[in-house]
Formats: structure tokens, C-alpha cells, sequence
């Protein structure tokens, strides 16, 4: 919206109507969406579909409201109940706001996001199709939604002014990695000192080495193909993104 404050989950347009990665993912609860379309991309059925899909999520959140779109054949007119569907002139001072800034910065982090990919940690290749719908949606997670509100604004837009300043802190789950050396080697612990009384050698030998960074994008995959095929929300890939986040911010230092 013009403020920045919600987003709309992406929904990706691909070639392949069953996925192989897709096969027992609960696409209900994911943060992103996938239909099979034409080599064509983008078609009048699939945007309708999203259309009516969008329009009855704002009836049950009993919201109004004006959907700017770009002429295309892709883009039929509907007559809907809590959407109205506006069409702006390519030739107009009032460009789209996804023109403005907000799509290069999402294909911005969706690169940085892309190359940051470390095949030889994560014992595959190429990313698979699945992890890509997942590195969108993060990279939908790092449009600000100051830049948002400042495209719209460019574009001619003005958000209501009540709406309340956006803080630029980071977000309050994804920890800096000061903040993880200081809470992983809490301060006047000696690992020596720590040792229980009678303590020997043999039970020293059965704590476990600390994993290699292979070992632990494993385990991140393991829990995050466990959250495919069990979430029961959406909201549950936020907290792991910011897991993977912390970890990558540990790894790259």
C-alpha cells in the first residue's frame, strides 16, 4: 500500500504446471504463491484469478481499494466489490509507483540475495525452483516501507500523514553478531570452572564438536523443508529467514 505498511505476498508465473521441489510442500501456508503459466508469462486467467483471490481478502478485512495497474492485455477490467481497478496512461506525470523505485529495489536484493548463495556450504548446485520462491520472498522482506512510501509519494501519491513514521531499526527477531558473540560467550564463564565435580575425561569426549557451516545449512534445510510441509502459517518463514540471516551473518564473518 501507499505507506509501505502491508505487502501483498508475490505470486511467481512459471512454465512448469508440477513442479518436482513442490511435491509435498503445504502451498496454502507459504509467504509466496506459484501457478503454471503459458511461455508467455503473465496471462488475463492467471491475473483474474489473483485478482478475485485479492479482492476477497480485502472483503474479509472489510477494506476499499484503488489498485493501480499498467495497460496491458494481461490486466482485464473487473468489476469487483472491495477492489476498483485503475489504469494509468504510460505517458503520464503519474507513473506507477513500482516504476519509481520499488521493483529495481526488490531485483536488487533478490541478486544480492541470488549470489549470496553458497552451493559448496549447502552440498547442492543450482538453487532449486523452490528455493528461488523463497529468496523472493525475503527479498520482498527488505523493501523498506519508507522506500514504498517515497516511491508512491514521487509518483504523485501522498499516504494519509496519520500514518505513523516507520522506524528504520532492524527487525526485533535478527540479532547483530555482536549481539550473538556476546550471548553465545556469556562474560565470567570459564569453560574449565564450568565442569561439574567428578567430572572425567569420558564424558568431556561425549560433547559434540561444534558443526561446520556444511553441517549446519543441512540442518537449515532440514527445518525448513519441515516448515513446507507442516506450517500452519505463513508467518512461521519469518522467523526462519531470520534465522538464515543470523547464520549467514555469522558465516561471512
Amino acid at each position: 500500500n501507499a505507506s509501505g505498511s502491508e505487502k501483498v505476498p508475490l505470486r511467481a508465473v512459471g512454465d512448469s504446471p508440477r513442479p518436482r521441489c513442490l511435491r509435498g510442500v503445504n502451498l496454502e501456508q507459504m509467504p509466496w504463491s506459484y501457478r503454471a503459466g503459458s511461455l508467455a508469462g503473465l496471462t488475463a486467467p492467471l491475473f483474474t484469478e489473483w485478482l478475485r483471490e485479492f479482492n476477497e481478502g480485502m472483503r474479509r478485512q472489510g477494506k476499499s481499494v484503488l489498485l493501480l495497474l499498467a495497460k496491458h492485455e494481461a490486466h482485464p477490467y473487473l468489476q469487483l466489490s472491495n477492489v476498483r481497478m485503475v489504469f494509468v496512461p504510460p505517458a503520464t506525470a503519474l507513473a506507477q509507483p513500482l516504476d519509481r523505485g520499488i521493483a529495481g529495489d526488490l531485483k536488487g536484493h533478490y541478486r544480492r540475495r541470488l549470489l549470496r548463495w553458497l552451493p559448496a556450504e549447502r552440498g547442492v548446485g543450482q538453487p532449486s525452483l523452490l528455493d528461488v520462491l523463497h529468496m523472493l520472498a525475503q527479498a520482498w522482506g527488505d523493501v523498506h516501507p519508507g522506500l514504498i512510501a517515497s516511491c508512491f509519494r514521487a509518483a504523485g501519491f501522498t499516504p494519509d500523514a496519520s500514518t505513523e513514521a516507520v522506524s528504520l531499526t532492524s527487525a526485533p527477531g535478527l540479532l547483530s553478531r555482536e549481539q550473538l558473540e556476546r550471548d553465545g560467550d556469556p562474560a565470567g564463564v570459564d569453560g574449565d570452572e564450568g565442569m561439574a565435580e567428578g567430572e572425567d575425561a569420558g564424558e568431556l569426549a561425549a560433547v559434540p564438536p561444534c558443526p561446520s557451516e556444511r553441517e549446519v545449512w543441512r540442518s537449515l534445510a532440514t527445518l525448513r523443508r519441515y516448515l513446507e510441509c507442516q506450517a500452519t502459517s505463513p508467518d512461521l518463514f519469518q522467523a526462519f529467514y531470520e534465522l538464515e540471516d543470523a547464520v549467514h551473518m555469522v558465516s561471512a564473518g
